[in-house]
Formats: structure tokens, sequence, C-alpha cells
């Protein structure tokens, strides 16, 4: 319902509050695998379904660890190359070939630094340490204002805590966030905790449900 001027608020329907943040998750949405090929390979060769290295690496239990900095990447590919009886040189190679494929969408990282002059931008995310390496220079401080990693906080989604955290860094209100992921029980403990969650559905349709977000409840300027 639009505002009129001079309109006496109905009592008990709470007034529109404007968007004031967008917070992105990052595995999924702003990088995500484009090329499958490398890593269907090592599962034929090791006779494992597609997707099951996948699995092993981030739902088993040392990759579970290193999401939450208890452990570090390479002992997660240690703890692989020992359950799957690889040599060194094959653990090696599968390390540089798993996340051979993966890409940032530049597309929409470049929409999200447009975002700035307006509402505040975050990252959160479930991922190993160092990640930050892969936002490129600067470590992905000219896109967001806050990055909460899971290693770095040890605090992971679907913890609604790791949520109320970015809030806290960027100083917004639940209710006044938006929240992008690609795993609806990301976004159910995000709804959980007041934010508006939007599901990742292709770098297109997710910029026009953001500028949706925006136009129904837009933010102040800041010029």
């Amino acid at each position: 319902m639009s505002e009129v001027p001079g309109a006496t608020p109905t009592p008990g329907v709470q007034a529109p509050v404007r968007v004031q943040a967008v917070c992105w998750d990052l595995g999924g949405v702003l990088l995500r695998t484009f090329d499958w090929t490398k890593r269907r390979a090592w599962e034929s060769r090791l006779g494992l379904h597609p997707g099951a290295l996948e699995q092993r690496i981030f739902d088993g239990e040392v990759g579970r660890q290193a999401m939450l900095g208890q452990a570090t990447a390479a002992d997660v590919w240690d703890d692989l190359a020992r359950s799957l009886r690889l040599s060194a040189p094959d653990r090696d190679q599968l390390t540089a070939d798993f996340f051979s494929g993966d890409r940032l969408d530049a597309v929409l990282m470049e929409y999200i630094a447009g975002l700035r002059a307006g509402v505040r931008t975050a990252l959160i995310s479930n991922a190993w340490a160092g990640i930050r390496r892969v936002l490129g220079d600067g470590g992905g401080e000219a896109v967001f204002d806050a990055m909460v990693i899971s290693a770095e906080v040890g605090l992971a989604k679907p913890d609604p805590s790791i949520f109320r955290l970015a809030l806290e860094r960027i100083n917004v209100p639940a209710a006044a966030a938006v929240f992008v992921d690609d795993l609806p029980a990301n976004l159910e403990s995000a709804r959980a905790t007041g934010m508006r969650p939007i599901l990742f559905n292709g770098t297109r349709r997710t910029i026009e449900a953001v500028d949706r977000a925006l136009a129904a409840h837009p933010p102040r300027s800041t010029s």
C-alpha cells in the first residue's frame, strides 16, 4: 500500500520497513561451478556417483570442521586422499582440478558494488579459511561493507547466530535486510531472524527479485 500524505496510520498495522541492506551467499550464488568436467572425470575414475566428491569434501567430518575454522583446507584434502587411497601426486592434482571450473559471477559482483550507493551490502558465507583470495583484489572490500565467513567466526548457516552477527556488523535491523541464498534451509533460518529471503534463481532473475524488494521499500538516497 502506498503512503498517503496526512493519512492516519491504522491501529495495529505496522508501516513497511525500508530496505537498508542486501546480504549475499557466496558458494552457489556469487561463486558457482560453470564447468563440471574435471570433477566428473575424477568421480568416474574413482568409481563414485556424480556429486559424491562434493558430498565427501564439504559434508564430511573434516570438511565441516574446516567450515568452522577448526581444520585447514590441507586437512580436508589429506583426509580425502586417505579415504580414497590416493597417492600424493593424485591428491595434489585432484585439489587443483576440483575448483578449476568455479567462477565468480562478474555481473552480480558489479551489481552488488553498485548497490552500495543506497544500501549496505554483506557477504554471509559457509566457507573455509582463505576464501577472501577468491574475491579478487581487496578480498571483496570494494563490494561488501561486511564479510561474515564461517571459518573466521566459528558459526555456519543455517545457525541463526551467523545472521545476527552479520546484521550487527552492518548495523541494520533484520526487518530491513534482504538475504539471497540458493539453499532453502538457510533462507528459512534467515526468515526466522526477521530477514527477507530471496532464493537465487539465476543472475538476471535474482537481480530482478532484489530490485523488486528495493522498489517496494526503497532506500533513502545517500546523496
